[in-house]
């Protein structure tokens, strides 16, 4: 099984590696969620962020207004 976190979108096998794991989540708009929120240690997975309010996800699909963070 695989979860999800509700605050960055980061996946994990381990519902433990998530500071707020759901494992039937479907991806949904983290806009609005800081960066502060994003699980320890995953932040290195998060490749995009939102020119409209800063918040960040490991996929595009997440955010309203995306942009690659290079």
């Amino acid at each position: 099984m695989s979860y999800t976190c509700q605050n960055c979108g980061v996946t994990a096998e381990e519902s433990s590696k998530l500071c707020n794991p759901a494992s039937d989540l479907e991806s949904g708009n983290l806009c609005g969620v800081p960066a502060d929120k994003v699980c320890g240690g995953n932040m290195e997975q998060m490749k995009y962020a939102c020119d409209a309010c800063g918040s960040v996800s490991a996929t595009s699909d997440n955010l309203c207004s995306p942009s690659a963070i290079k």
